[in-house]
Formats: C-alpha cells, structure tokens, sequence
C-alpha cells in the first residue's frame, strides 16, 4: 500500500509536468482524482497494454473527461504509450493528447467532453456484458458538479432496473467547480442518499484521497450482487500541492515558473 500511495505522488509530479509544459490543464480535478485512477488502474481493474482489445478486459469511462491529463498520466506509466509523447505534445497543436478523453489513445474506451454522458454509456457497456453473458466489469468516475446533468439520473435508474451489479460509478465529491462551490452553483447533496433512493448500494469513502480506504471500497464493491454501487470518495481538490488544495481557481489554473518550481518541490518531498 505504501507503494500504491508513492506511486500516486509520482503521477501527481508527471500531471504537473504536462499542464505546466502545455500552460493548459484541468490541474485541480487531475490532483483530486489521481489516487481513484491510481487503484483501480493498478490494484482493481482487469486491464492492461496487453488486453487493450481482449473482449473480457474491464471498461472505464473518465466521465469527468476534462481531467484527461490525469488518465493520460496513468495510462502512459501502465504502459499503454510512451510517456513522453503525453509530456511533449499534451495540448500542442496537431496531438493526439487533447484536452478531454479521446480514443485516439490507446486505453482509452470512450470520447469525452460534454459532461453528464459518460455514465449512461457506462450502463450500456454493463448491460452488454449481461446479454453477452461477459464477466468484465465497467467502472465510471464522475465530477460532483457533473452530478447537476440530468443525464445521471436516467442512467442511475436504469442501472437499478436492470440489476447491473457489474458497474460501479465513482463519484470524486471535491465540492469545488469552475464557478466556486458545488453546493452553491447546484447543489446535489446528499448524492449518497439519492443514489440509495434510485437502487443502488451506496459506500461512502471517508478520504478519497486515501488509498487503502478506496481499495477495501472497490474490493467490497465486488460482492454486491443484484444493484449497482456507488462509490462517494470525499476527495481534496488539488491535493498535493498546498497552494493549489481547496481552491477552485486552480480548476483550470496556470503555474508560474515560481508556482511550478514549489509544487514540484512540495510532491518531490512527499514521494520521498
């Protein structure tokens, strides 16, 4: 576990890495969400570089597809591509590594950019798996301000109604997003209780940013049968970096050279 939190730091630096170079990137989303991408990628999921087209492999839809950056990061240190290509040419012009989700890269099993779509496409992968009598699992991870979007509901109701005990949605609960706090853009608390209420089983992740507790919640996830299950990890946006926590300014910040020199300093010192 101590390597699974270490290995978390180093995407962290290789996220801070690419949006600094780029002067571009959803750096605040990408410092919440690396450690749900970091276990499911490494200690969850069936997947890997070599399964990339095995139809058994699990699915995972990045529904906050905004925070590409961070996926790209995980993708290219599993081994997917050549890191760094992700590092020089992330948002250049003419790349493959834009700024949302893209399919053009490899692992990548869903276009994103409008939020709101990627948990009913996760329904659909879940239900396909059911009537072609697969055993992969799909897993989704979702922004709380994407939980504004009406599309969720009907996708978490039909999940329920079709008893998809194969799918499991996260929910990165940071409470900031581009416009200041969740709750007072659009206020979609408690999204525990209204997950409960559309029939899933719900696990509430104390510190989505803690490893072990996302593990134990992704490994319980797995004996749930009958329902769907969320997972409601309370994460820190721009967590790693003490200027960037907690500060919806850093959603789609850019660092100074000062400001980049002191979060390398601060992640560098934490991954030690």
């Amino acid at each position: 576990m101590d390597e699974l939190t270490k290995k978390s730091y180093r995407l962290r630096r290789i996220v801070i890495e690419a949006v600094y170079r780029a002067s571009s990137g959803h750096i605040g989303g990408d410092l919440s969400v690396v450690d749900i991408l970091n276990v499911l990628y490494n200690r969850v999921m069936n997947v890997s570089p070599e399964k990339a087209k095995d139809p058994n492999r699990d699915r995972f839809i990045l529904s906050k597809a905004h925070c590409a950056d961070c996926l790209y990061a995980v993708l290219g240190e599993k081994g997917y591509f050549d890191l760094n290509e992700y590092l020089n040419t992330f948002e250049k012009f003419g790349s493959r590594f834009i700024g949302h989700t893209n399919t053009a890269i490899e692992g990548v099993e869903m276009n994103g950019g409008s939020l709101g779509h990627g948990l009913a496409v996760g329904v659909g992968m879940a239900l396909a798996a059911k009537m072609d009598g697969k055993s992969y699992r799909t897993y989704v991870v979702l922004g709380d301000g994407e939980m504004a979007e009406g599309s969720n509901y009907e996708a978490m109701m039909a999940a329920a109604h079709y008893e998809l005990d194969n799918l499991c949605a996260t929910v990165d609960l940071n409470g900031l997003q581009i416009s200041g706090p969740t709750k007072d853009v659009m206020n979609s608390a408690p999204l525990g209780e209204k997950f409960k209420a559309f029939g899933w089983n719900v696990i509430e992740v104390a510190d989505g940013n803690d490893c072990n507790q996302l593990l134990a919640a992704y490994e319980q996830a797995k004996t749930v049968k009958g329902k769907p299950t969320a997972v409601i990890a309370h994460t820190v946006k721009g967590k790693g970096v003490s200027f960037m926590e907690n500060n919806a300014k850093w959603h789609h910040g850019v660092m100074t050279k000062e400001q980049y020199e002191t979060a390398v300093k601060e992640l560098e010192a934490r991954y030690e």
